[in-house]
């Protein structure tokens, strides 16, 4: 994968979103439509290059292999504006995606990150201490087997019911589940129904 900046040419159209296989991130990193993402790294991301970010994911899920981005109708759909070139909101999202590691310039396109790797704690230091505890929290990875219990067990219910995966995960952490727990408890669903 190059390492060159992420740049679009004026007349380009379109540019090809292709999965980004990291083993080490896609072991230990969080979903890009996680509740992590959400509170984490939103705050660095901002939060156009969030949403542009989970829109190339959403693409990958359809077409694992890669796919042909339309970029004004990308943009449009996002809300942003869109014009040829590097002087527009979308196109300046896209380059925050790269600026942070989410995704990498690849030939005719982006590899995209599925799985993100923790928030770096020269990110974290800049946060809200608000924040910076809850990371704190969403670092601890013991759980009472009651607690992992509880939650594989509402997990379940609801992937059954067919809630989607990250809805799942945001849920039992609203009824109290730790977030190691929610994450090992919704992984450990899914993997029962496969």
């Amino acid at each position: 994968m190059s390492t060159a900046p992420f740049t679009l040419a004026a007349e380009q159209p379109c540019v090809m979103v292709v999965p980004w296989h990291d083993p080490i991130v896609d072991a230990v990193g969080f979903d890009v439509r996680s509740q992590y993402v959400e509170l984490f790294w939103l705050n660095v991301l901002g939060p156009t290059a969030t949403w542009a970010l989970r829109r190339l994911v959403t693409g990958l899920d359809r077409y694992p292999l890669g796919y042909e981005l339309d970029l004004a109708e990308t943009a449009s759909m996002l809300g942003l504006a869109y014009s040829s070139g590097t002087s527009n909101s979308f196109a300046r999202a896209l380059q925050r995606c790269v600026l942070f590691g989410m995704s990498q310039p690849v030939p005719d396109g982006l590899a995209v990150r599925r799985r993100v790797p923790p928030v770096a704690a020269r990110h974290l230091s800049r946060m809200p201490a608000g924040l910076q505890q809850m990371h704190r929290q969403w670092q601890v990875r013991e759980w009472s087997f009651n607690d992992l219990e509880r939650g594989r067990a509402l997990a379940e219910t609801m992937i059954a019911a067919g809630d989607d995966p990250e809805v799942v995960e945001r849920q039992l952490l609203a009824v109290g589940v730790s977030p190691a727990a929610a994450a090992e408890a919704t992984a450990l669903a899914l993997a029962g129904r496969a």
